[in-house]
């Protein structure tokens, strides 16, 4: 179990920003907590089980309906309690389909009801869920499924307010064929125990797009007391040697911007068919076997995931179009990290080639995606994802530590950190920190 308390922030009564991507409207009723009971089936390829979800209400719209974002569910069906134990059925309704945003589910509330608890299962075409053979794995013998939450994906695989602005805690029982292993973005993965249940909790709020599960042949070896890698059994052992040297960065990031507040910094190798160099899953960050060189020269993408820890997991963007809160001061940081652990000439080669390939890609570019506040109105949010938000964002909070000096800026990085963590961001302490 993890050793961190668990956290709930205060219900704050102020209107969320708008989010054009999500049908939810959590200044009314707002998801504070899901518990999940799902079953891996790979001949389907779909998750089937059920989620409840714990829902606090504004003062004012305690009678409002809970309105969920969802992609190609099938609902079976969906009741309210006020109690958690005695559960009836409840009116709700699936609204038409749109092709980027999925259709909204709404749910009729009595009041006192604050526990939702629906029975679903998965499309097999779910856009947040990749399901593998095992010919595509490392071992060849079994299959592999991993999740991939960031856009707007968490909707594909539970009906939740899918926007970044929301912050949610997670309890999780999975079930999976007896051989495979199942890992979630919680701080309580290991030991590696295989079966048919696994058991999960994540105590601290996470915003939808970082919940994320990954089943497979996988074994784990620690690095340390808090870090370790999973990966499938044929790659664990060289993987455990390329990353074991978590620990010291995870050290160095504490030094410079607070404690890590995630419990654990392990790192789950998956097999080649990954779309990133990695995903920043509290807990457990998700990588590409890419990374494994033997040289650990791609040490890059692990200081990257790692200062999302801070950056991100704690403070985010609480809207797709400035995404570059989250990605500008994680690569910011990186190069920080860099710098520290491997010299400041590593760190600037690293930003200097990072701003080619950005003056690369600017001459591609609308202008509407060459600014750090993208226009997202009627796009799909992944359209964001250039290296606008992370290289020209590190740039623009480059200029500002030379402008103000590194040990002001730093100072204004860990208060920003402090008071923002578990919220959505906001921008109005730069000014006065910096003033």
């Amino acid at each position: 179990m993890e050793n961190v308390e668990a956290v709930t922030p205060p219900f704050k009564l102020s209107p969320s920003p708008s989010d054009d991507h999500s049908y939810s409207e959590p200044d009314k009723v707002c998801v504070r907590h899901i518990d999940l009971d799902l079953e891996a089936c790979f001949d389907e390829r779909i998750l089937r089980g059920s989620v409840v979800l714990t829902v606090e209400k504004a003062a004012e719209y305690m009678s409002a309906p809970l309105i969920l974002d969802t992609r190609r569910l099938c609902i079976h069906s969906v009741e309210a309690s006020s109690d958690g134990r005695s559960f009836i059925s409840v009116e709700y309704k699936i609204g038409p389909e749109d092709p980027i945003l999925g259709a909204p589910l709404r749910i009729s509330l009595l009041p006192a009801e604050s526990k939702v608890r629906i029975r679903y299962s998965t499309s097999g075409n779910a856009s947040g869920l990749q399901w593998l053979d095992p010919a595509q794995t490392a071992g060849k013998d079994y299959p592999f499924l991993y999740t991939q939450s960031q856009t707007i994906h968490a909707r594909s695989w539970i009906p939740v307010q899918d926007s970044p602005a929301v912050r949610l805690t997670y309890s999780a029982q999975v079930r999976t064929p007896r051989d495979l292993l199942a890992v979630m973005s919680g701080g309580n993965n290991p030991p590696a125990t295989r079966g048919e249940s696994h058991s999960f909790r994540m105590v601290r709020p996470i915003p939808p797009y970082l919940l994320a599960l990954a089943v497979g042949d996988l074994d784990f070896i620690s690095t340390s007391s808090r870090t370790g890698v999973y990966a499938e059994r044929p790659v664990v052992a060289r993987a455990a040697d390329e990353f074991k040297e978590a620990e010291e960065m995870l050290r160095v990031a504490e030094e410079l911007y607070g404690r890590y507040l995630w419990g654990r910094f392990d790192i789950l190798v998956l097999p080649p068919s990954f779309p990133f160099g990695g995903m920043e899953n509290p807990g457990v960050a998700f990588v590409t076997p890419t990374l494994i060189a033997g040289d650990r020269s791609a040490i890059s993408v692990i200081a990257h995931e790692l200062a999302h820890a801070w950056s991100g997991n704690l403070v985010t963007n609480a809207t797709w179009r400035d995404f570059w809160l989250n990605e500008g001061y994680t690569t910011y940081i990186e190069y920080r990290l860099q710098g520290r652990l491997y010299g400041k000439a590593r760190a600037d080669m690293e930003q200097v080639l990072a701003q080619q390939r950005l003056i690369d890609e600017m001459k591609t570019l609308e202008p509407r995606d060459q600014v750090l506040h993208i226009d997202l109105t009627g796009r799909d949010p992944d359209c964001g994802a250039t290296l606008v938000p992370y290289v020209k964002g590190a740039l623009f909070l480059k200029s500002l530590e030379e402008t103000v000096g590194e040990r002001r800026f730093d100072d204004y990085l860990k208060n920003y950190f402090d008071h923002f963590n578990y919220h959505r961001t906001g921008n109005q302490l730069l000014n006065r920190q910096l003033a």
